[in-house]
């Protein structure tokens, strides 16, 4: 399971996130992208799907997986929104999916707050993104730090809207870096599948 984290809201993580998650569904391994932010729940918008069922509607007969949904914005991915989800929902649906077969992408708050903190604890390993600007970098730093507390110790940065000139590794102390240019159409696949396939061999070699 892994968490898409960043300090900022608006900084790309949703979008990274079905990035990454269509790229492992071009490997075979059909994804499931969770939508964990309560105060911004944008995936069901990102992923071309209905706010609802979500996870409010997971239940100890119906799994996580049989309530997601298919994402129309991307191919060979499922997502599970939470437009309406609590606090207690989220922790519970964060258990089901411990469980599940296949690769779960946490879409995180923004932040180092206790939001951002129920995602974290549960993931095995963490994606930062950020923009390449100081800012940016200062608040994902801090997330990275809960991340490493929280034993989902962070595994690549993902800088968006990077032309490769800002190296984060000092500031947040991640082993790797992919830069994604800025690009009008961030999912488009004859634009940046190369840069997601990256990122994904890159995550399911470090996990094997």
């Amino acid at each position: 399971m892994l968490a898409i984290a960043g300090g900022k809201g608006g900084c790309g993580k949703t979008t990274v996130a079905l990035g990454v998650a269509q790229a492992l569904g071009t490997m075979g391994r059909r994804p499931l992208v969770v939508d964990t932010d309560r105060d911004m729940p944008n995936l069901h918008h990102r992923a071309g799907v209905d706010p609802t069922p979500g996870i409010d509607d997971i239940t100890s007969a119906t799994g996580p997986t049989a309530v997601a949904q298919r994402a129309a914005t991307v191919e060979n991915v499922d997502v599970l929104p939470c437009q309406t989800a609590s606090a207690a929902a989220i922790g519970s649906a964060l258990d089901s999916l411990s469980r599940c077969d296949r690769p779960v992408l946490l879409d995180c708050p923004a932040g180092a707050g206790p939001d951002t903190a129920r995602p974290l604890r549960a993931a095995d390993r963490t994606v930062l993104v950020s923009e390449p600007r100081r800012q940016s970098l200062t608040d994902t730093a801090k997330t990275a730090a809960m991340a490493r507390m929280l034993d989902a110790p962070p595994v690549l940065t993902v800088l968006v809207s990077s032309d490769g000139s800002v190296d984060p590794s000092n500031l947040l102390s991640c082993p790797r870096t992919v830069h994604i240019p800025a690009v009008s159409r961030p999912l488009a696949s004859d634009l940046t599948t190369p840069k997601y396939i990256d990122i994904a061999n890159v995550l399911t070699k470090r996990n094997t």
